[in-house]
């Protein structure tokens, strides 16, 4: 199995390559397939992570999916709204702490207008022209998205979820479409973003294969950035009662996600971090390179509730991001200021 991992540094691999290692059970080929994504890594970013400040802007959504606690069913949610100011403010207060990329992120919020998110972005890039602006807002059209990148926009961050449209329905109600998810990336892409799927592991109803096609659909869409963390139950959906997914499982997806896309932005999620207090330092050890913290209002960050006992729902964006370096540095990287962009091969 070894001589797979060493073909996957090499992009030599099929889907057959793949099912094994999602399936192999021994901690010494994992930790192999582990030591081998950070190299290839380090080869290109060498030890560098880069920072995100994510700022969670509203948590209305007009969506449904059964595994997210902010879906439109949930009357127990406390819903908030940011104003453009608070926005402004988080970045200000950011910018000030080394951030030089903002993502905003919210539900698929009508409130907020094609005019208002550009209107947000356009003054995020007035005020900062060094920085990066990171959307994740959702299914638009692609009209709308060209919007979006025409204010300054730079990047879009919108998880396929899944590449199966079976496991896809499973997950989400009627009115929701697996090509429509799949079209906005495309969409995105042609449009001029850096573009960021990504996907749940452990998520209700996922198999191995569903996993394997995961991959091969990173393969053949190749984007800039994958977002990858353990499903994790909240007791307001329809799945909560599911098991979480596991760590070793979201480490093995990471770290194949970094020898088939060596060059993609990988982030060491907070739901890492949320399964095992280390959780985010293994997902840097496993193949990841960006982390990001929190730079909401500390009033409203355990509002941004995806899923149930999130970290870092406390502290000051400065308190936050002393932890996180100390953490990046203990093992073995430097976080550096800077926009943190794609590097192409």
């Amino acid at each position: 199995m070894r001589k797979i991992i060493d073909d996957l540094s090499l992009g030599q691999f099929e889907y057959s390559d793949i099912l094994e290692i999602i399936k192999n059970k021994d901690g010494e080929i994992d930790r192999y397939l582990f030591e081998k994504a950070d190299s290839v890594r380090q080869k290109i970013y060498s030890k560098d992570v880069y920072i995100r400040g994510l700022i969670e802007f509203t948590n209305y959504c007009k969506n449904d999916c059964f595994y997210c606690g902010i879906r439109a069913s949930n009357k127990n949610a406390e819903r908030y709204r940011l104003t453009d100011e608070d926005i402004l403010s988080c970045c200000k207060n950011g910018y000030e702490l080394g951030f030089r990329t903002f993502v905003l992120q919210g539900g698929e919020d009508p409130y907020y207008t094609d005019d208002k998110i550009c209107e947000i972005v356009h003054q995020i890039k007035t005020t900062f022209p060094d920085c990066a602006v990171t959307l994740s807002i959702g299914e638009k059209s692609k009209e709308t998205y060209k919007r979006f990148y025409d204010a300054g926009a730079d990047r879009y961050l919108l998880r396929h979820e899944t590449a199966s449209e079976e496991h896809y329905n499973q997950l989400h109600p009627d009115k929701m479409s697996f090509k429509n998810r799949i079209s906005c990336l495309y969409n995105l892409k042609e449009i001029g973003f850096q573009v960021g799927a990504g996907f749940m592991v452990g998520s209700p109803f996922q198999t191995a294969e569903n996993l394997a096609n995961d991959l091969m659909f990173l393969k053949e869409f190749n984007p800039h950035m994958v977002g990858i963390g353990p499903f994790i139950p909240h007791s307001e959906t329809p799945f909560s009662n599911f098991e979480r997914g596991t760590l070793r499982d979201t480490l093995v997806m990471v770290a194949l996600t970094r020898l088939i896309l060596p060059n993609a932005l990988i982030p060491a999620t907070t739901a890492l971090g949320t399964i095992d207090p280390c959780g985010r330092e293994l997902g840097l050890k496993a193949g990841a390179n960006v982390v990001m913290p929190n730079l909401s209002p500390v009033k409203v960050r355990k509002l941004y509730d995806l899923y149930e006992n999130k970290i870092c729902t406390g502290e000051e964006a400065a308190e936050c991001k002393f932890c996180l370096e100390n953490r990046v540095r203990s093992a073995g990287y430097e976080i550096v200021v800077s926009k943190g962009d794609y590097k192409k091969i």
